[in-house]
């Protein structure tokens, strides 16, 4: 009876989008990593599209791969700040003997990854990394500021069977480098842009402020403190709860982290501001298909139009 109970205590409760895993997805044998079936790459798609149509006429295109260089990440302070869910690139590097070593202990059953050794790459945990060096290279910042818009494959290391928390995720960003002013300006529209998208999408939502999970307790100081300077706003949708929703959007001002650490300056030298606005691409189509249902020829008239559906009568 004991060991009954324990059991039944044991089993994870269902969770409110567990109904849409194998609609949506693959499995693949780890949390929080899924193939993608064709309905759900549509629609994300869909949105990838939307988003394009609110670019700004002076944005750069950049897309980015799913690896960066270690180097200038550990550089930007994402070691420091969130060490525990960074993930690195590691092969079996050294002499063809050594390697052949390490695969006869596979064959023979045991370990073989005590070999491997850390590449000079780490997996992207942002789109908007690998713009600061590609900035600064190019010497001090216009008046006018420069806007990017970039994706990328991401990558944290948070395993977790919820379908709105992923480990393997796709980001796509724009950032804004310029004054201080230019920087702040660009972040409050967009949230009214935001605002705007997620309404015509059909999505219940609320703006809130909101800090980003530093590792630690000199991390959850650095929360404090972000919450204080009201740096980070995150767009909340309620997937799971009202109490506990889930960011499909974020908008984000580094102050001068960035020019600071990259040396990106402004024409009168002194370190320029940067900000972005990230969107979830993952999460938003999870709220979509939450929200609407599996059924897209279903979902209202106004939301297929946003996105290019054909019309259907009804």
């Amino acid at each position: 009876m004991n060991v009954a109970m324990f059991a039944a205590a044991s089993v994870e409760p269902a969770d409110p989008l567990d109904h849409l895993t194998d609609v949506l997805f693959h499995r693949m044998g780890s949390p929080g990593v899924y193939g993608r079936t064709a309905l759900y790459e549509d629609i994300v798609e869909r949105l990838a599209a939307l988003i394009t149509r609110y670019r700004e006429p002076d944005a750069e295109v950049m897309r980015f791969p799913p690896v960066m260089n270690r180097g200038q990440l550990e550089r930007s302070g994402y070691l420091k700040s969130f060490p525990n869910l960074l993930g690195c690139v590691c092969g079996l590097h050294g002499t063809e003997s050594e390697i052949d070593r390490a695969v006869d202990r596979f064959d023979a059953g045991g370990d073989w990854t005590s070999s491997l050794s850390p590449a000079d790459l780490v997996l992207s945990p942002a789109a908007c990394y690998p713009v600061y060096p590609i900035a600064a290279s190019r010497g001090p910042v216009p008046a006018e500021g420069w806007c990017f818009d970039v994706a990328a494959d991401c990558f944290r290391r948070e395993p977790s069977r919820h379908l709105d928390r992923l480990q393997s995720f796709r980001m796509r960003e724009y950032v804004c480098i310029g004054s201080p002013d230019h920087v702040s300006q660009f972040r409050e529209r967009w949230m009214m842009l935001a605002k705007e998208i997620a309404t015509d999408l059909g999505l219940t939502f609320r703006i809130d402020y909101a800090s980003d999970p530093f590792f630690g307790r000199v991390g959850r100081m650095m929360a404090v403190s972000q919450q204080q300077q009201a740096l980070k706003f995150e767009l909340l949708v309620p997937l799971r709860s009202e109490e506990q929703p889930t960011a499909c959007m974020s908008f984000n001002y580094h102050r001068d982290h960035f020019g600071t650490t990259w040396g990106i300056t402004d024409a009168s030298g002194e370190p320029a501001h940067t900000a972005c606005v990230a969107f979830g691409m993952d999460r938003l189509a999870v709220a979509m298909f939450h929200t609407h249902g599996s059924n897209v020829t279903r979902w209202p008239n106004a939301v297929r139009d946003l996105l290019g559906f054909p019309r259907i009568d009804r």
